[in-house]
């Protein structure tokens, strides 16, 4: 697929334990900007969602948040950004940065993060997006997932091809370079082709 004009990502709230995850948000940040893709994320200055946000600005990168009203304090919306969008709901919230993104990527978080980034994996599941997911798993973040990815394939909950579609690495080039090769075939049957997203 040609490179995405903005990029999704889902990170914690939090910087976690390790110096790594901070680092890392960083360098993405400032790969995003070097190559002119816009990051849209949830719109906080805390944690590695502010790390990114940060690195990307700095870079002289475009970048939007999207932020639900009773968590502009909670999360500390960030009022530098490019744009910031205040929505009523966290359902707006994911349908906006959904709608704005043509490819989605998951740092290290909790579990705002894994829900958003499963409801991408599940929508591209029905076919309704045909857009890349990845996990940049730093520091080994992400391996039980991996895992339990695999055992859902192997109990037969998970179709293969659909489990291939998902990267894992902890790479920033290496994604980009997956990003820039990514394909998906025919929208899974009974999925109207003209209803999908890209």
């Amino acid at each position: 697929m040609p490179q995405p004009t903005a990029l999704c990502v889902y990170c914690g709230s939090q910087s976690g334990d390790h110096p790594i995850y901070a680092e890392t948000a960083h360098a993405f940040g400032l790969e995003l900007a070097r190559r002119g893709i816009a990051l849209v994320y949830g719109g906080g200055k805390v944690g590695l969602m502010g790390t990114v946000a940060n690195a990307a600005l700095n870079g002289g990168g475009k970048v939007i948040g999207v932020i639900p009203r009773q968590l502009v304090e909670r999360e500390v919306a960030h009022t530098g950004l490019s744009e910031l969008v205040v929505v009523d709901t966290m359902h707006q919230r994911k349908t906006r940065m959904y709608e704005l993104s043509q490819a989605f990527v998951a740092l290290p978080g909790g579990f705002g993060t894994m829900d958003e980034m499963f409801e991408m994996l599940t929508w591209a599941q029905l076919g309704l997006h045909r857009y890349p997911c990845a996990f940049l798993d730093t520091h080994g973040y992400y391996g039980h997932l991996r895992s339990m990815m695999n055992h859902m394939v192997a109990e037969g909950f998970v179709a293969q091809g659909r489990r291939d579609s998902v990267w894992f690495g902890d790479s920033v080039s290496e994604l980009f370079d997956w990003m820039n090769q990514y394909h998906v075939g025919i929208a899974p049957r009974g999925i109207d082709a003209s209803s999908i997203k890209a």
